[in-house]
């Protein structure tokens, strides 16, 4: 039998200038607005981080979650990144329009809003996945190595 689950030590502080936790994304976020990545901050990175992972998520998709953005390999004593640019240090991983980066929110026209969940994970070891990793590929290494973890939540519709 494998060692249990490590429980999440502690919280990231994620935030956005752009927006505040739960509420709309400026348009010019969005994919036909514009598609440029907003810009976020974190802190409270935990000692031992050696590296940070940033996914955004869509559960509210048709199909079932979108993946919007996927970034790994954040040096941990990255505290943000500037709107439209890849943290640095950072490696692209590919969302689910089939693109490196950002692709940002397009739901389907008179659907109800969406939520789109920008997580920021803290891990203790290096996941080991290059340009064009998943927000699977995310999820799977980073699980039993998360020391922290950080979640804001912004909204979109059309």
């Amino acid at each position: 039998m494998g060692d249990p689950p490590r429980p999440v030590a502690a919280e990231l502080e994620l935030r956005s200038q752009a927006f505040s936790d739960h509420t709309l994304i400026p348009d010019r976020y969005s994919r036909p607005g514009g598609n440029s990545s907003p810009p976020l901050e974190w802190t409270r990175v935990p000692d031992g981080t050696e590296e940070l992972a940033l996914v955004c998520e869509d559960p509210d998709a048709p199909g079932g979650t979108f993946t919007h953005w996927v970034v790994t390999s954040i040096p941990p004593d990255t505290g943000g990144v500037a709107e439209d640019r890849l943290p640095a240090g950072g490696t692209p991983g590919r969302n689910d329009f089939d693109e490196l980066g950002w692709g940002g929110p397009q739901p389907p026209a008179g659907d109800d809003t969406h939520r789109y969940f920008f997580r920021l994970y803290a891990v203790d070891r290096p996941l080991g996945l290059g340009e064009g990793a998943s927000g699977a590929d995310v999820h799977a290494a980073a699980e039993d190595h998360t020391l922290a973890r950080g979640t804001l939540v912004g909204l979109f519709a059309r």
